[in-house]
């Protein structure tokens, strides 16, 4: 792939902060709706800023080589959501939230040592391309249900229940998608290098329209926009609170719940965090390897894998003190990445200090809660399906004539796109990791297959 910025170019200040807040709006969404999930007055803004942390911590311990930004991560919300059971003080779970990202934390550190003392080659045998290829092409496919359902949803609801069409859902969505890809196909420099910037906003004007029309005329089948979260910033008037105000950080919350702490919560938590640090830890070798593909260099080797995951623990640890969860590197910002061909690493760091800004600029969490879930499935349908395609690149020199590569891929896509998933207690073990461990299995059983027949 041709970049435009490649990683270590530096970009002229304007420029800059229109990629970074491209970067942000693609990685927001998911970024802020974690601590929603999880629930228990998680702060979204918090979380928001833990990223943006998180990302930095990233980027200095991958020595400004690996341009991903670090968000959320969607695997731990099952350990999250184990730090508050059992009728334990909101205190207290705030604090196991901390010590159990500092428990997946080390489990990166574990490994990154081990990963120093003995190099890498061992995960290139272990994940050759016939097997890394497609599981990186299901990260993307996995995701294809989420910005499906998104597509065809609109943004007021009552009692939980949409009151948009399906049909005017997606025809906001159609709009993002169609003015995302004119821009990246056919617009000048600017618009191929934004373009989720242009579709977002050409999709939330028609939105805005089609609610302000619903409005008027009292249909409620076309709104699309909901003004509850510009509403909830004047709820006691307008004052220096309702644009600035300050996250509910983690770690202020927590403290002061020491002395509630025994050796069963800790051992509770230990369980709910550390096997999945394990199965993140084969998403971040895939997503890791989908990056490099992008950039054409081998992130696993320079900087290097120990430095990867040194980052990605000792991010996710920094990332869980201010908003309480555990982060990990986005595949929204991988694709954003691809589709624009702007690698440049000082966009994420523009990025990761707009997060931290933004984190205390109520009207920016505001809009960006405002947009509807149809809009961010017309992005998505693009940047998953560029995290799919990727992967399948990577497969492309591969000999599917043998049988023993064509199993291998099989197994693995139907696995992933199925949703095989393994659970055992609090510990769930996704699509991307099932799947990539029946392809591993599947490669060591196969490897050694006489190819005479083939």
């Amino acid at each position: 792939m041709k970049l435009i910025y490649q990683v270590e170019d530096k970009v002229k200040t304007g420029p800059l902060l229109v990629f970074a807040i491209q970067q942000l709006l693609a990685i927001m969404t998911a970024t802020l709706v974690v601590p929603i999930i999880v629930g228990n007055g998680m702060s979204p803004a918090a979380a928001l800023f833990g990223a943006g942390c998180g990302t930095l911590v990233y980027v200095l311990f991958t020595q400004k080589k690996s341009p991903v930004f670090l968000g959320s991560s969607f695997a731990f919300i099952g350990s999250m959501c184990a730090a508050f059971a059992g009728g334990v003080s909101v205190a207290l779970g705030y604090l196991g939230m901390i010590i159990g990202a500092v428990f997946a934390g080390l489990v990166y550190v574990v490994i990154a040592l081990i990963v120093n003392a003995v190099g890498v080659e061992w995960i290139n045998k272990l994940m050759p391309a016939v097997v890394i290829g497609p599981t990186v092409a299901i990260i993307g496919l996995s995701l294809a249900g989420n910005a499906v359902g998104d597509i065809t949803t609109g943004g007021v609801k009552i009692d939980g229940v949409p009151l948009a069409s399906p049909l005017a859902a997606l025809l906001g969505g159609l709009v993002t998608l169609g003015v995302t890809m004119i821009c990246s196909a056919y617009g000048k420099k600017s618009g191929r290098l934004i373009p989720f910037i242009y579709g977002i906003l050409a999709g939330y004007a028609f939105c805005l329209i089609l609610t302000l029309i619903g409005n008027g005329a009292g249909i409620d089948s076309i709104k699309l926009l909901s003004f509850d979260s510009f509403a909830a910033l004047t709820e006691n008037g307008v004052g220096l609170s309702t644009f600035v105000s300050v996250p509910s950080f983690t770690f202020l919350t927590a403290f002061g719940a020491f002395g509630e702490l025994s050796g069963t919560y800790i051992g509770t938590i230990f369980a709910a965090y550390v096997p999945v640090a394990f199965v993140v830890f084969a998403e971040h070798i895939a997503d890791h390897k989908n990056i490099s593909s992008i950039i054409e260099r081998d992130l696993l080797k320079e900087p290097g894998l120990h430095r990867t995951l040194l980052g990605d623990g000792v991010g996710s640890m920094v990332g869980a003190f201010f908003g309480g969860c555990p982060n990990t590197t986005y595949g929204e910002s991988i694709g954003c990445v691809a589709i624009t061909k702007n690698a440049s690493v000082y966009t994420i760091i523009a990025a990761a200090f707009g997060a931290i800004i933004i984190s205390f600029i109520s009207p920016f969490i505001a809009f960006v809660n405002s947009i509807p879930s149809c809009v961010m499935g017309g992005v998505c349908m693009a940047l998953y399906g560029f995290i799919a395609v990727s992967g399948l690149k990577m497969v492309q020199n591969v000999d599917l004539n043998k049988n023993k590569n064509l199993f291998v891929v099989s197994v693995i896509l139907i696995a992933g796109i199925g949703g095989l998933t393994l659970t055992f207690g609090s510990v769930t073990i996704t699509s991307v990791a099932c799947a990539l461990i029946l392809g591993i299995l599947a490669n060591l059983l196969l490897k050694n297959a006489p190819e005479g027949d083939e």
